[in-house]
């Protein structure tokens, strides 16, 4: 199984102690995959369809423990999925069930039914006041409509959302938490999403899935690792390119100095090391001072051939000027 796959079978056996806790979660699922019936005869149903079994059996879970609904359930298998369904067909309980996610108003005739809405905003909706039934809630959204790439390849989570509003609704129970999620349009979707792995790991924190933090933060601990030994041996293998090189420079130097005239040109210090270059052409700076008598430091070597390298052009500009 995928991790994502991992992360919502954890989160199919966690449900809130609280009624209250059951009930926005379930409200999440219902919002996100869910959908209402109304017969000829004004009689309503209730339906989620979901192609994930373990959102089809956490919705089962919240009927019967919120409301004391036992729903019928069944699968519909298509050519490239699977469909599990989950109703709630006796009209009071739907009626029930709807009123109490806040997706009802009035009494339940028809009127009230036609107007099911998702008026679920922080500020006014009574099931997103307590900090349990924001995460909770979080839960039941990430349950119905979310999914996290492997952690071995790349960090993305994200909330496919039926409509702009459910999205920034998330974003703002997200934030509620410390974490800034975004949103971005995806066809008739609103996704959104989290591409830090610290982001990632605070929201299964907060969705309650501590197996799943704890295989996340272990993944990141020996990424960050592999990347930090990476790094380090970029940065040596850059350094050693760049010693190499310069070394390559000073020897060329040195040699047309030699070929046109010779060492004995140069001041006594800097004939002293441009023979040592030539005897040790891979030695770095430090290496080359240290031979020295008296040694002398890396930012001493470097001056005297930057001088070294002063010379070789007079005397290529003099011999341009000869030729």
């Amino acid at each position: 199984m995928s991790f994502s796959g991992d992360v919502k079978r954890e989160l199919t056996g966690q449900t809130g102690k609280g009624r209250h806790c059951q009930i926005a979660e379930l409200t999440a699922i219902i919002t996100m995959c869910g959908g209402v019936s109304v017969s000829a005869q004004d009689r309503a149903s209730l339906r989620i369809q979901t192609e994930n079994r373990h959102v089809a059996e956490k919705a089962c879970v919240l009927l019967r423990k919120a409301f004391s609904v036992n729903p019928e359930t069944g699968v519909r298998m298509y050519a490239r999925s699977t469909v599990f369904l989950v109703a709630v067909i006796r009209h009071e309980d739907a009626v029930k069930v709807l009123r109490s996610c806040y997706l009802l108003h009035g009494f339940g005739g028809v009127s009230d039914l036609m107007d099911i809405g998702e008026e679920l905003s922080l500020e006014e909706n009574i099931i997103l006041q307590k900090t349990c039934c924001k995460r909770a809630f979080l839960r039941g959204a990430f349950l119905a409509a979310g999914s996290i790439s492997d952690p071995h390849r790349s960090y993305h989570f994200e909330i496919v959302c039926p409509s702009p509003g459910k999205a920034l609704q998330l974003v703002d129970i997200f934030a509620s938490f410390g974490i800034e999620a975004r949103t971005v349009g995806r066809k008739f979707n609103e996704v959104l999403y989290l591409k830090e792995g610290t982001q990632i790991v605070d929201a299964l924190g907060i969705m309650e899935a501590p197996r799943s933090l704890m295989e996340l933060e272990n993944i990141r601990i020996l990424r960050e690792i592999s990347n930090d030994i990476n790094r380090r041996v970029n940065c040596e293998a850059a350094n050693i390119s760049k010693a190499v090189a310069a070394g390559v420079r000073q020897a060329e130097d040195i040699e047309y100095i030699r070929d046109h005239g010779g060492l004995c040109q140069l001041p006594e210090n800097l004939e002293t090391l441009a023979e040592l270059r030539l005897e040790h052409l891979d030695a770095s700076l430090q290496e080359l001072g240290r031979l020295l008598t008296p040694p002398i430091g890396k930012s001493g070597v470097n001056h005297r051939f930057e001088k070294i390298a002063g010379f070789a052009r007079q005397l290529k500009k003099k011999k341009e000027l000869h030729d």
